[in-house]
């Protein structure tokens, strides 16, 4: 899977909210160009996170849904539940300044990067342990090897 930044996301969202029916790509094009499978594409699809144009069997996907999904892929990367990238999208207003889903986007990146420092210190913590029991497993060996 391809990382997007935040920015990157953000900033290729605000555009392509705006844009309506420009430019069209197919499913097997966007499974490619962001490093899914188009299972997970159908998948979101299924989850309300995706609505792509229809023309008979064929999906054809607009910049708007090619933000959402850049916006999906760096919910997912970060730590967010699909349920909670749902509700940010479902959050934005084409015709206003989207105050809200900023707020709540903000507030749910602060909970998530507090649970991530969380997460951080305590593999920071296993790492050092790991280490600790490699060296006397490795002093033991030396002092049997030296016997």
């Amino acid at each position: 899977m391809k990382t997007v930044s935040a920015i990157e996301a953000m900033a290729s969202a605000s555009d392509a909210f705006s844009e309506t029916m420009d430019g069209y790509e197919r499913i097997g094009d966007l499974a490619r160009e962001h490093g899914v499978s188009l299972r997970t594409l159908r998948f979101y699809e299924d989850k309300g996170l995706l609505n792509p144009r229809r023309e008979g069997t064929t999906r054809l996907y607009s910049r708007r849904e090619k933000a959402r999904l850049k916006l999906i892929l760096l919910g997912r990367n970060v730590g967010f539940s699909l349920r909670e990238v749902k509700q940010l999208l479902d959050l934005y207003e084409p015709s206003g300044g989207n105050v809200r889903q900023l707020r709540v986007a903000l507030e749910k990146s602060e909970k998530q990067l507090t649970r991530l420092e969380k997460q951080r210190a305590s593999i920071d913590e296993a790492i050092a342990q790991l280490k600790d029991a490699m060296g006397v497993v490795r002093q033991r060996l030396d002092e049997r090897a030296a016997s």
